[in-house]
């Protein structure tokens, strides 16, 4: 099969669109399929033996977006694919999907990218909910041009059914189970990293993602003063000094022996990320939009118990009360509630941690992606018959 993904995010940008398309890539690759890779520069040539074709981008808080431009559609037109795949369709995959439309080819949209809640989070009051439906009309008019949508948790498929967007089917993301595994706690340079992060044998509290007011940082201030503990962040964004000096500031308020300040590793990726899971002892996580929460399905394959609001897509990942706990996010003190439990009871983190690892032993990107292929197949044979 010939497949063109046309992504609104991809390398160097380290993201979860990014990572999905990079492993759907080698996937298809192993699997015996070709792709073009069409996606904003400046980027890679190419990606696990497949040609990546670069379009002019700007970017806006730190996110690189592209600029759709005529290069799109002759990219598809030299390619000739049995299918389009738009990965979080926006500006990009808008074109991607309207190309694909006036050349007959058969459309997959990945949704991912809750950005209606993005957009009113960034406006006040009123102007944040009218441009948040402006941006679902947009989604559902670019949606509606996809042969299918598919969506990665059934909260967000049941939010996509009740916005009218057509044509919809449940679609998870896979987990790289052989770089995310416990087996890391093992080694050296791990337990240098966590004698250096934890010199008191704290219980170490970790995040690893996008630093930015769409994450919701600012409620790790619950945790910033529960005895025996220490945050520690991976990853950067727009928000790490403010973030920074919130949680600082917080724990030096704290009376009696306060804890260590919180700690900012970075960006990571490949081995360095996965030391950096296996130093935590419980992951928790804060943003109330995710349309999924592929960090949580790292920290499951690193045996760590999750803790998580009880919203949207950390509703399929995390089982609560036997893999982490769900907090709600609208109850002042309910995430402090939950991860202090588990800071508590080195036997709960355990056990948590280990039903959650045998949760996504088969999530394997391989096999997720000849699901994938399958949804492109019925497409490509439902296109046919409406012809």
């Amino acid at each position: 099969m010939r497949v063109a993904i046309v992504t609104e995010s991809f390398l160097p940008q380290l993201n979860g669109v990014t990572t999905s398309v990079c492993r759907v890539a080698e996937c298809l690759r192993e699997q015996g399929h070709k792709a073009v890779i069409i996606a904003p520069g400046p980027g890679p040539s190419s990606f696990a033996g497949h040609l990546v074709r670069t379009i002019p981008g700007f970017t806006v808080r730190g996110f690189r977006a592209g600029i759709p431009t005529a290069a799109l559609t002759r990219t598809l037109r030299d390619f000739r694919p049995d299918v389009l795949h738009a990965a979080s369709p926006f500006l990009v995959g808008a074109r991607g999907l309207q190309a694909a439309e006036h050349m007959d080819i058969p459309s997959v949209a990945i949704y991912q990218t809750d950005m209606p809640s993005y957009v009113q989070q960034h406006g006040p009051g009123p102007i944040g909910r009218g441009a948040a439906e402006i941006t679902w009309r947009w989604i559902r008019g670019l949606h509606e041009k996809a042969g299918r949508t598919l969506a990665p948790s059934q909260p967000t498929l049941d939010e996509l059914r009740a916005r009218r967007i057509p044509r919809t089917a449940l679609w998870g993301r896979g987990v790289d189970t052989t770089l995310f595994t416990p087996r890391w706690k093992d080694d050296q340079e791990t337990k240098d990293l966590r004698r250096t992060l934890a010199p008191n044998g704290e219980v170490l509290l970790g995040y690893v993602g996008r630093i930015a007011p769409e994450k919701e940082l600012h409620r790790l201030v619950e945790l910033a003063t529960i005895p025996g503990s220490r945050i520690v962040i991976v990853g950067e964004g727009p928000s790490r000094t403010e973030i920074g000096a919130l949680l600082s500031e917080a724990v030096a308020r704290q009376s009696g022996r306060p804890n260590l300040p919180p700690v900012f590793l970075g960006k990571r990726s490949g081995e360095e990320l996965a030391r950096a899971y296996a130093a935590f002892d419980v992951f928790v996580h804060t943003g109330t939009k995710e349309t999924f929460g592929q960090t949580l399905q790292e920290a499951a394959a690193m045996a760590l118990p999750v803790v998580a609001p009880g919203v949207g897509g950390p509703l399929d990942l995390v089982a609560h009360g036997v893999t982490g706990y769900h907090f709600d996010p609208d109850r002042s003190g309910d995430l402090r509630r939950w991860s202090t439990a588990l800071v508590e009871d080195a036997a709960l983190r355990e056990s948590m941690g280990a039903a959650g690892l045998e949760r996504v032993r088969n999530r394997s990107w391989s096999a997720l992606t000849e699901q994938l292929v399958g949804h492109y197949a019925t497409t490509i044979d439902e296109h046919r018959t409406a012809a």
